[in-house]
């Protein structure tokens, strides 16, 4: 079902005063083709768009919405906070609520600060691992994104690891000049690096499970080479678990790969639906921040109450029970990856799936998953904008980008699993 006249409507007023008609280039169908559906309301697994059509979600507010929409823990929580006041700019119960539910769920975590976004969080721990450090230089892998900060924002230059350059208009070469990029699943080019630089570097920053370029899975022995080489060289290790804290396990990525980050930075989930980033780490270094300590960051809406009431709902959920709400992703994700892979070989495609828990990727090129960006097939989002479309007209919303992943809540039942496997298997008989 495209989009239909309301919604097309909407977007050509939305395009006279807004950039593309959206607040975010991921919500744009340029990439897919045809114009974005306008959201009128949500519940569980679906979504309904302005025109009245329903659609099953599988991007679900881009991950935090690990519950489902509007879930009623959440909505209660929220109605609760709200009822009170809506922000206060001074300390509240609830930051303290949220801040121990975290920082006793994840080890390596002994303090945290609340900021409203990813990308406030990762730009807030850069400037505390340089602080701590006192040295300038940034790693970062290609292919990782970590929000929109300027220093972040670099494609790799030539050669085995070079200083990065603006892959964004309006960033300063000076600002892109401090990172550094290196390829994933590459560890004679990031020994080669620390090798040369590690005295000038800060931090190494990686996505706890790359998810913004494809599902790009990296191996254990690779995120352990990562924590010994910050180790070595006195770098801190940031891990970014944005999109994966809380959302396949408790303890996010390090506990999937079995290490400890110096610092890592959160948002989506713990936000339950609500304008939420975190970062955290040891004591030591996190007390380095204002007012304790030099190195300064600040924020009006950080903690805000009702924010904070939606991330507390929403892990007191997923935590309760010892934590079987992650089994039930899991199965879920793993019924999910066996049926589209069927249903691929089943229409003589070697196509497969990526897959962590409840994170899911479609891989529509031969072969296994890629783990590095570079070994993506470009040719692969011409077949996904085709299977978009089509999906679509089956009332199934994936993302708008072949690169996108997409994201099972627990609302999605396994009778919505199986009736999204059958709708796969009509957009494939259509686009052949």
């Amino acid at each position: 079902m495209s989009a239909g006249d309301i919604s097309r409507k909407l977007y050509a007023k939305a395009c006279e005063i807004l950039p593309a008609g959206v607040n975010s280039p991921v919500r744009a169908f340029g990439s897919v083709g045809g114009e974005p559906l306008f959201y009128a309301s949500a519940r569980g697994a679906t979504f309904t768009d302005v025109d009245g059509e329903t659609y099953v979600d599988y991007v679900g507010s881009w991950g935090p919405l690990i519950l489902g929409h509007a879930h009623s823990d959440v909505v209660q929580a929220v109605s609760s906070a709200a009822a009170k006041g809506l922000s206060y700019g001074a300390p509240c119960a609830e930051e303290i609520a949220l801040a121990a539910m975290v920082v006793e769920t994840v080890p390596h975590l002994e303090m945290v600060r609340f900021v409203s976004s990813g990308t406030e969080a990762v730009m807030s721990a850069i400037r505390l691992a340089r602080g701590v450090t006192g040295r300038d230089a940034v790693v970062k892998f290609s292919g990782c994104y970590h929000g929109h900060a300027d220093h972040l924002l670099v494609s790799a230059g030539s050669g085995l690891a070079t200083f990065g350059t603006p892959s964004s208009a309006g960033v300063p070469e000076a600002f892109a000049s401090h990172t550094l990029v290196v390829e994933l699943d590459d560890a004679e080019a990031f020994r080669a690096v620390m090798a040369e630089r590690g005295d000038e570097i800060a931090a190494v920053i990686i996505e706890g499970i790359p998810a913004n370029a494809g599902l790009l899975v990296q191996s254990s022995e690779f995120m352990r080479l990562i924590r010994d080489e910050c180790t070595r060289t006195g770098a801190l290790m940031i891990l970014d678990e944005v999109i994966t804290g809380f959302r396949i396990g408790p303890g996010g990525a390090a506990e999937h790969y079995g290490i400890s980050p110096d610092l890592a930075t959160y948002g989506k989930v713990i936000g339950g639906g609500m304008p939420v980033g975190a970062y955290g780490g040891k004591r030591e270094y996190m007390e380095q921040l204002a007012p304790l300590g030099p190195v300064y960051q600040a924020g009006t809406l950080s903690g805000n109450p009702v924010a904070m009431a939606a991330g507390a709902a929403t892990l007191r959920r997923l935590l309760q029970g010892g934590g079987r709400a992650y089994t039930q992703l899991d199965d879920l994700g793993a019924a999910f990856e066996k049926g589209l892979r069927d249903v691929f070989k089943d229409h003589g495609k070697k196509w497969s799936v990526a897959r962590v828990g409840s994170i899911l990727w479609l891989v529509l090129q031969d072969g296994e998953p890629p783990h590095k960006y570079e070994d993506i097939d470009p040719a692969a989002a011409d077949i996904y904008a085709k299977l978009h479309a089509a999906l679509l007209e089956q009332g199934v919303y994936c993302a708008p980008s072949a690169y996108e992943v997409m994201f099972v809540s627990l609302a999605h039942d396994p009778s919505t699993i199986a009736d999204t496997v059958k709708a796969f298997d009509r957009a494939l008989s259509e686009i052949g």
